[in-house]
């Protein structure tokens, strides 16, 4: 093989192999940023449901605490009419 079929070679394959090259480098880069901006929405996600969660709770806490009171204030109403009905 002489150096005229070398160069022709590489001026011939070469182009392609480093258009190849360059291609490969900007897919891994736009993948990588792809992963990054799924990791963060996966990230959001998860924040905004622990903090759907604590409001579910809170307002699950709220809820027992007003009927706790609901329901004592009815007892004492109860036993107040049983006290009422028992003198008669």
């Amino acid at each position: 093989m002489d150096i005229k079929t070398i160069l022709d070679i590489i001026a011939n394959q070469g182009f392609p192999i480093a258009l190849s090259i360059l291609l490969i480098f900007r897919i891994d880069r736009f993948i990588q940023e792809i992963v990054l901006a799924q990791k963060e929405g996966y990230r959001q996600v998860l924040e905004n449901t622990k903090e759907i969660h604590n409001t579910i709770t809170s307002l699950n806490q709220q809820n027992r605490e007003y009927y706790s009171l609901l329901f004592a204030e009815v007892q004492k109403e109860l036993s107040g009419m049983k006290v009422g009905l028992g003198k008669n």
